[in-house]
């Protein structure tokens, strides 16, 4: 028969089960994976609100995308790491630590989506009403498409965990790397009918408005770069749209992997690592795409290079 401890306050994780062979090098590449992550991010972020040249509402928004990578690896991954170093018996974590865990998890990939809906707004607004983007997209609008992307984002987030806490827990091991909200009601024993409804309804709106809002502001933007003779304004749109669909395409394709692998138990390895990778890919990739893709950033890194090249002489 099956022990139950019941609301037991220490849980186990599974963890990511590899061999002896291949331990270190699974460690290195996640250890600096998640370094890089932390240093681009937050020089990101940092030169963008030092700059006053990137003061423009495209970076603004763009600066959430930093944020929320830093807040979805900086709970999760350390953590990965140090329990890979530990005997499966000794990968041990408190429930309130485990739920921080799974509500940043949950945050992570929700402000993905609502964050990169608000920037095909702002890239929506930019190419087909040029003339009034200056009026539409004020400092205010800024905040407020801000505040939206990350309050719904938790409201909802909100909901599905405390759907998840107020059930009671006769389970101990999560079967995952980290914590989310569907290893924490598997470990109870009660109904979670309501729990599995709100979660499949919270993925269906979150996609559909998702890839609804990216479908309808990308074909408006193609219409008018098709129908315009303007080569600037072509050229414009081509450039910063290629970087914001490739950012989001990148983390729909983890998002979808993960979701795809949960259908097939025996690749639950795969489902393991492709839910890390979800949180270290769009992580490394966004500063290096939005990076090379600006302007403006590249000129600042210029001007910062050519500044200490002279300084010694």
């Amino acid at each position: 028969m099956e022990n139950y401890t019941y609301n037991s306050f220490t849980l186990q994780l599974e963890g990511l089960n590899v061999s002896k062979d291949s331990i270190y090098p699974v460690f290195l590449f996640f250890f600096f994976s998640y370094l890089f992550i932390m240093l681009a991010n937050v020089g990101i972020a940092v030169l963008v609100f030092v700059d006053k040249s990137l003061h423009q509402p495209m970076y603004l928004l763009f600066c959430n995308l930093p944020l929320s990578d830093i807040l979805g690896n900086s709970i999760m991954v350390p953590h990965v790491l140090s329990d890979m170093l530990l005997p499966p018996s000794e990968r041990l974590i408190s429930y309130y630590e485990c739920v921080v865990q799974a509500f940043t998890t949950h945050m992570f990939g929700t402000t993905s989506h609502t964050v990169l809906m608000i920037m095909a707004f702002d890239r929506y607004v930019a190419i087909c009403n040029p003339l009034r983007y200056a009026t539409i997209m004020t400092n205010k609008m800024v905040i407020k498409l801000t505040a939206s992307a990350w309050g719904v984002a938790f409201v909802l987030v909100g909901i599905l965990l405390g759907l998840t806490v107020r059930l009671n827990r006769c389970r101990t091991l999560i079967t995952n790397p980290f914590c989310d909200n569907a290893s924490l009601f598997k470990l109870s024993c009660e109904s979670v009918f309501i729990n599995n409804v709100y979660g499949l309804t919270f993925t269906v709106v979150l996609l559909t408005a998702s890839i609804g809002s990216m479908v309808l502001t990308y074909t408006k933007i193609t219409v008018v770069c098709l129908t315009s003779k303007n080569k600037s304004l072509n050229s414009k749109a081509l450039k910063t749209c290629s970087t914001h669909l490739v950012v989001y395409l990148i983390m729909l394709f983890n998002g979808m992997s993960i979701i795809a692998l949960h259908r097939f138990p025996q690749y639950s390895f795969y489902r393991k690592v492709c839910s890390i990778l979800f949180h270290i890919i769009p992580g490394s990739l966004n500063p290096i795409i939005y990076g090379l893709q600006s302007t403006e950033i590249k000129k600042f890194f210029l001007k910062l290079f050519k500044s200490k090249k002279i300084l010694p002489s």
